[in-house]
């Protein structure tokens, strides 16, 4: 029986991405199960509130360096990986669950002193210097797990050839019920979302040029919800569009009301996503989702989403305007559906056999 967990977060909560909404809905999803969860993360200076029953600690300075074509906020401070393990030890958990285990450094005192069952996701896809220079340590840091999951066959191929460690591909889960929680609204012109980092992977330039193609007619408005080193780059290249909005950051509710008034939910990367987990949740806040033909957007949104070549605007233009000639009841309810299969409860149903398997493993191995 799992009375005891703790979720470790390589990046700060200060800043939105997928990694964390993950941490965040599994501790949520282990409260309902009367779990006791513990949560940390980077950023001692973040004191925001995490929409979460489960106590959250941060610890050491935050740092943002470049991963894999965006930016990635995490902590380089060995006294803060080192105070991490301490409460661990304080608290004793059943299992200790680790996103993103090699993204420095916070889980590396917990994976070098493996004192606890301990499972590890791996988020991301592509591999580059970060594992080719590094594969030595990321396999005696490999040695401290007991159970490896991957969120795509693309995470998967580029955790064993970086570092030789074989894991059990998972999807990423969410709370589908959430993203139906407020009263669905339309606006005209149709509104388009944008959801994410404001860097070049994540496609937000080819996105406002797409946007600029609209001409004098404004076919639809642009919602932009996000922050990231493009921020400035945006916000001058729209200064005189007013049919565009950038918002920066949001709150989990903002965005899940973003969701329920939009007509098109786009998300144009290109490239780097091991998973589209933002796809589903347009899907499942029944709005019509854009994105780039990528594999993991692929994985994530099947037939249930108009796709278009990334770092193509005229084709993004023209993807976006038959998303919204599409928009009709039974292709949304269909979205739903494709959303449905990927809920938190299912994934979390999988993970808790997971750690049974990883506390066998690390008893039998102690």
């Amino acid at each position: 029986m799992i009375a005891k967990v703790a979720l470790l977060s390589p990046y700060a909560f200060n800043v939105k991405g997928g990694v964390q909404e993950q941490v965040v809905a599994m501790s949520r999803e282990l409260g309902r199960r009367n779990v006791e969860v513990r949560v940390f993360a980077p950023n001692a200076n973040d004191h925001s509130v995490v929409e979460t029953s489960a106590t959250v600690v941060r610890e050491g300075r935050l740092f943002s360096l470049p991963a894999n074509g965006s930016t990635a906020p995490l902590t380089l401070s060995w006294a803060a990986s080192r105070k991490v393990f301490r409460d661990l030890t304080s608290f004793q958990p059943d299992v200790v669950h680790i996103h993103e285990p090699f993204a420095p450094v916070l889980a590396y005192s917990s994976l070098r002193h493996h004192s606890f069952p301990t499972v590890g996701t791996f988020h991301r896809s592509g591999g580059g210097p970060a594992y080719s220079l590094t594969s030595p340590l990321l396999r005696w840091l490999g040695r401290g797990l007991d159970a490896a999951v991957s969120v795509s066959a693309e995470a998967a191929q580029t955790l064993e050839q970086g570092c030789g460690l074989r894991s059990r591909e998972l999807f990423n889960g969410f709370e589908v019920e959430r993203f139906s929680e407020f009263e669905r609204s339309r606006t005209k012109p149709p509104r388009v979302l944008f959801l994410g980092r404001l860097d070049r992977r994540k496609g937000i330039l080819d996105l406002l040029e797409a946007e600029r193609m609209n001409g004098s007619q404004q076919n639809w408005t642009l919602t932009v919800a996000g922050d990231g080193v493009l921020r400035g780059e945006v916000e001058r290249r729209v200064a005189d569009r007013h049919n565009v909005e950038v918002l920066g950051v949001v709150n989990d509710e903002h965005k899940r009301r973003l969701l329920r008034s939009s007509d098109v939910l786009v998300a144009p990367s290109t490239h780097g996503e091991s998973f589209g987990l933002v796809l589903l949740e347009g899907l499942a806040s029944g709005t019509m989702v854009v994105a780039a033909d990528i594999p993991g957007y692929r994985l994530a949104g099947g037939e249930a989403v108009e796709y278009c070549p990334p770092g193509d605007p005229a084709m993004l233009h023209r993807t976006i305007g038959r998303a919204l000639s599409l928009a009709d009841e039974e292709r949304l309810q269909a979205g739903y559906v494709r959303a449905v299969r990927w809920s938190m409860a299912s994934l979390m149903d999988e993970y808790l056999e997971i750690y049974e398997q990883a506390i066998y493993r690390f008893r039998e191995a102690k």
